[in-house]
């Protein structure tokens, strides 16, 4: 069992080197394994978009205005690349540090956990999803190390926290509904409590969204692509599969509507209708033939299916989300893609290692995203009865990844694992943390349980 070091102060700076040379070897590993970082085709978009000052709503353009500035720091990808890898490493290395200031042997076991394939083989992938997770984790940590410190380090903290949940949800807009309980720990850390998060949570959803239309376009004039009709075409795909009935607001021909209802439908990606063969008459049709993507006819129709079949709906959500949680998703991509067929990093031996412990995990539980929101659902129950700091934090990093994993059951339109990256992270934090009580696993008194319970005694998380 991982315990607090005995007595010495000697022991405790060993404990902290040692620690800090685990940092230091990761983000060492992670350089070679990846750098200048892998380019995907939203990731290429995106940075064609940052060069030519191009501004939409479809991917965020928060981030292509942060790639604009960073790029002439180390071109191209690199430049994403090392930034979504500092976030990450101080993410983790904040916590770790943490904890091994106070005396916690298992502040060793954080750096190892983020040297492992599931967390570690999306960080070289440039993906905002990925930089949101890193950022949250960030946020986070920054949280728990200033619990406890002097006034102005901990508002520093606090302040820097609460920064960069908001740039999470201008990464990622559906994490608005997850914000509110990370945000909660930022202000009160080890004082976050039930009643306190209920009562910012409706509010503080509504200044994350009034800040994405604030800064999309109103500071940064993105034009809008109506990236909620995916959605919405996913779900008139899926509602039209499983009620047998066109929902479209289109005519098919009767070929095409046999297609429709018994052969395109996939719980995967609404990429089915958008771009691949042989369905890519539906958006063909509907986008540039009629031109009513983007326009009050699919929102109208997605309503009027919603109304009509909200069982073959929900058949089609559920098939979807369960899809998501325990299929054989996309995880670490390889492709080149700038050169189609080949695999990025071929002749990088290290590359190879890494990849080959990826590939072996591949087919386990550790690259689904239902068992990481698994993992955060009893890490949150587990947390319950533990001590203020650590209930905190836990409640906080986990709390938000279930949420955040379970908004894809309403909005999700692709299945990849790392829509639910968040999750692994939070998990691998989360449980170090808890582990770093006394003893392992500290049970808490009745008493000092009853008055964590509430502000003076019905305090609860």
């Amino acid at each position: 069992m991982l315990s607090r070091p005995e007595g010495k102060p000697s022991q405790a700076r060993l404990l902290t080197a040692s620690v800090a040379m685990l940092l230091l070897i990761g983000f060492v590993l992670t350089l070679l394994i990846f750098y200048p970082g892998i380019m995907t085709f939203d990731s290429k978009y995106l940075h064609e978009y940052a060069m030519k000052g191009t501004m939409g709503d479809w991917q965020s353009p928060v981030m292509v205005r942060l790639w604009a500035l960073i790029d002439p720091l180390a071109a191209g990808a690199a430049s994403m690349f090392l930034l979504i890898v500092v976030t990450y490493w101080l993410g983790f290395g904040l916590l770790s540090l943490a904890l091994a200031s106070r005396g916690r042997m298992v502040a060793l076991l954080l750096p190892l956990l983020a040297m492992t394939p599931p967390a570690l083989a999306l960080v070289g992938v440039i993906w905002r999803d990925v930089l949101f997770a890193t950022c949250w984790l960030l946020a986070a940590s920054l949280g728990y190390a200033a619990a406890g410190q002097r006034s102005w380090t901990r508002v520093t903290g606090q302040v820097l926290a609460l920064t960069l949940v908001v740039f999470g949800v201008l990464l990622r807009p559906n994490a608005l509904l997850a914000a509110p309980i990370l945000a909660a720990y930022a202000i009160w850390l080890s004082q976050m409590s039930l009643r306190r998060t209920a009562i910012l949570y409706i509010p503080a959803v509504l200044v994350f969204f009034g800040s994405v239309q604030l800064v999309y376009y109103g500071m940064l004039g993105a034009k809008r692509e109506h990236p909620l009709q995916t959605i919405m075409v996913f779900d008139l795909g899926g509602v039209s599969h499983f009620a047998k009935a066109n929902q479209f607001p289109v005519e098919w021909s009767e070929a095409e509507n046999a297609m429709l209802l018994d052969k395109c439908y996939q719980p995967t990606m609404w990429d089915i209708y958008w771009r691949l063969e042989p369905c890519d008459f539906v958006m063909r049709k509907v986008e540039r033939e009629k031109g009513l993507f983007g326009t009050s006819a699919i929102s109208t129709a997605w309503l009027a299916a919603m109304l009509r079949h909200p069982i073959a709906y929900l058949q089609h959500r559920s098939a979807f989300m369960w899809n998501f949680l325990v299929g054989d998703n996309l995880t670490m991509w390889t492709a080149d893609i700038e050169n189609p067929g080949n695999d990025v990093f071929a002749d990088r031996t290290v590359f190879a290692a890494f990849r080959a412990a990826h590939d072996v995990l591949k087919s386990t539980p550790f690259l689904r995203a239902g068992f990481w929101l698994v993992a955060c659902l009893v890490l949150c129950g587990i947390a319950w009865s533990r001590a203020p700091r650590e209930a905190a934090f836990v409640s906080a990093v986990c709390g938000s990844a279930a949420i955040y994993v379970l908004t894809f059951y309403g909005v999700g339109v692709a299945s990849d694992f790392r829509y639910g990256y968040w999750a692994v992270l939070a998990a691998m934090a989360g449980g170090v943390v808890l582990l770093a009580g006394e003893n392992g696993w500290p049970r808490r008194s009745a008493r000092t349980a009853y008055r964590f319970g509430s502000t003076d005694a019905v305090q609860l998380l």
